[in-house]
């Protein structure tokens, strides 16, 4: 199975990274939620970094962060190999993406989502 680790992954199911989580899931990927706080998103235990994830390559990353955020975020990725790097919309700032292909990461700037078929309006948002 291709692996994605969701980064700004909670439990709030009205939220794009959450949505995220259960799409991949949907579409049989290994997926690891990231999240300095919470500890369980869709059943999934968290990593609070991504250097926390059991795994030396991941196929994707995919971002949902503020830019302040995924721009500190980004130093943490370095130490992992990752095959695309998804800043998701509003994770998608220029200097966010400039850093991001300045630390030679192969990047895309998209919905993460809708990459693999699905639409965030699929998902429902209820507890």
């Amino acid at each position: 199975m291709p692996t994605i680790a969701v980064v700004g992954a909670g439990p709030d199911r009205r939220k794009f990274a959450n949505k995220c989580v259960r799409a991949y899931r949907a579409a049989d990927w290994t997926v690891f939620p990231i999240h300095p706080a919470a500890d369980v998103v869709e059943g999934l235990a968290v990593h609070r970094t991504l250097a926390d994830v059991p795994l030396e390559h991941l196929d994707r990353v995919s971002v949902y962060l503020p830019t302040a955020a995924g721009l500190a975020a980004l130093d943490t990725f370095t130490g992992k190999s990752i095959g695309e790097l998804w800043l998701n919309p509003g994770a998608d700032a220029p200097d966010v993406v400039a850093k991001a292909q300045a630390l030679g990461f192969n990047v895309v700037c998209d919905c993460s989502i809708v990459a693999i078929g699905y639409s965030p309006s699929q998902f429902d948002e209820s507890p």
